[in-house]
């Protein structure tokens, strides 16, 4: 949900909620593995409003299906819609990787393979792990 503005933050926090309410049969299965710190400990919100531009009253922002602020790590999950959406999401992730989100997306096929998807989301936050503690 990027490119939307809302004049009115409670607005955005009600999408959101709506948002968790409505979860995609896919995202129901990843939340079952991250949600109360299952995942080696690491906390993940869901449907989570991240704000990444505020131009006077209006706000651009990007709700993200779950996000770990430990690592300003971003798991998307990408449904049918997001092959038309090709390159708004490219546009998007850009703007948020250019202020240090990090994108993990997966397909819904993917989640297929539960314990596939945990570990390369392990191996990722390895990854990021090992290049925060070189800076």
């Amino acid at each position: 949900m990027s490119r939307i503005h809302y004049k009115n933050y409670r607005n955005i926090t009600l999408l959101a909620r709506k948002l968790r309410k409505e979860s995609t049969p896919s995202e129901k299965v990843l939340w079952k593995v991250l949600r109360a710190k299952n995942l080696n400990g690491l906390r993940f919100l869901r449907q989570h409003p991240l704000f990444y531009r505020i131009n006077g009253d209006w706000v651009e922002f990007f709700i993200a299906d779950f996000y770990c602020a430990r690592f300003n790590l971003i798991i998307e999950i990408d449904g049918p819609i997001h092959k038309q959406r090709v390159e708004e999401d490219r546009e998007r992730d850009s703007k948020l990787a250019s202020r240090g989100f990090v994108i993990k997306r997966f397909r819904n096929e993917e989640l297929e393979d539960i314990n596939k998807v945990t570990q390369s989301i392990l191996d990722f936050v390895d990854i990021l792990n090992g290049n925060k503690s070189t800076e």
